[in-house]
């Protein structure tokens, strides 16, 4: 997930559900150059009622497209030079989290990437894309994939179900879909109010922690979906307010705060999306510096930060021990879950073990803090029960 806040003379785009949005009282705001809602009733509601129960998000601003090629192995050879990912031996129907990167080993976005099933998942790779990176990942994808693999961005809406209860209520729409492993997703069919089917692309996945589902739907399809969601009794909509709170005290990235073009997925903390064969060959933008930092490791981290008090730490603040600067907060704000103030960060690799006291400089004042594994509250993606 990334943000851009547009220039007064840009014109917003709105998602297929925008309308329904502002009929339910959101609060709109410009994000990534679309018309988005904040809020609904309130960000600490929302963001508690998505831990509990189950929150509605409207993502449809991301991007979605579609690469085709000729074969599978030309088309994972294409998206290897682009990340350190394995698309190699990806399974179909199963989807991977994974950052282009620039010739330095920076991150230009983070990206999913999933193989569809059957006879579609011979010759064609599904991608969803930060929407404020949208125009720069096309364009660098088009620069540099190979002449017969293409690059097509799809029109379809996105709506993310996440919460302990998320599984309960879409499996009453859509029968099975409980049964989907997390990372791993599926076909579905749903009747539309007038008798058509509606069909929907389910995932188990998410940005909030939680167990949870995104939906990928065509647009004049989205917000019928949407209606039929909030009308169960544990959905609630909820807005980009509680997403980024959820999303922080879970440790999750936000591209263009916590990753950027400068910073390596090393350094982020990313090294779990690197599989070890592409760890140990190599052959992507920037594997020299990235092996190197694999190898000695990097100059810096990004690590959790927890603020002594109650007020909040920002984006910007400067991170200090001894008097001396040692990083900076790329996130930071209020975890309703936690009752207390989070923070991410990048810090110097030699001070950046758990349990080192810290000072935050907010305003010109030093606010005792300290460096904390992350995440802040459990992850509960959906495991499946062993045998």
């Amino acid at each position: 997930m990334s943000d851009t806040t547009p220039s007064s003379s840009e014109t917003l785009s709105r998602t297929p559900l925008y309308d329904l949005h502002v009929a339910a009282g959101a609060r709109m705001v410009p994000f990534a150059g679309y018309e988005m809602p904040v809020q609904y009733e309130g960000i600490i509601a929302e963001h508690t009622w998505t831990r509990s129960h189950a929150g509605l998000f409207d993502v449809s601003h991301m991007g979605q497209a579609r690469l085709d090629g000729p074969d599978y192995a030309t088309l994972a050879a294409a998206l290897e030079a682009l990340c350190a990912a394995d698309v190699v031996n990806l399974a179909k129907g199963r989807q991977r989290y994974s950052q282009l990167l620039n010739d330095e080993g920076g991150i230009v976005d983070d990206l999913m990437f999933r193989r569809p099933e059957g006879d579609a998942g011979e010759t064609s790779l599904l991608l969803v894309v930060n929407a404020a990176r949208k125009d720069v990942d096309y364009a660098l994808l088009n620069e540099r994939l190979p002449a017969n693999v293409k690059l097509t961005p799809l029109d379809l809406a996105l709506i993310a179900l996440q919460g302990p209860e998320a599984a309960t209520v879409l499996s009453r729409l859509l029968p099975g879909v409980e049964d989907l492993a997390f990372m791993a997703f599926g076909d579905f069919s749903l009747a539309r109010a007038d008798g058509a089917a509606m069909a929907l692309n389910v995932i188990r996945a998410g940005y909030t922690g939680e167990d949870g589902y995104e939906i990928s739907v065509a647009p004049g399809d989205a917000a019928e979906l949407w209606q039929r969601l909030t009308a169960e009794a544990e959905v609630k909509p909820v807005g980009l307010g509680a997403r980024d709170s959820l999303r922080l005290e879970c440790g999750l990235c936000l591209y263009g705060h916590d990753i950027d073009e400068t910073t390596s997925p090393v350094e982020g903390g990313l090294v779990w999306s690197m599989q070890k064969r592409r760890r140990e060959e190599g052959g992507f933008p920037g594997a020299a510096r990235i092996q190197k930092e694999l190898a000695e490791g990097p100059s810096r981290l990004r690590v959790g930060i927890k603020p002594e008090g109650r007020a909040p730490a920002r984006e910007g603040t400067e991170v200090q021990l001894n008097g001396q600067k040692i990083g900076v907060l790329t996130s930071g704000g209020f975890g309703p879950t936690v009752s207390g103030p989070v923070a991410m960060g990048y810090v110097d690799a030699a001070h950046a073990a758990s349990g080192t006291a810290v000072d935050l400089i907010v305003r010109g004042k030093a606010m005792a803090a300290t460096i904390v594994d992350l995440p802040f509250v459990p992850q509960r993606y959906y495991r499946k029960p062993k045998a």
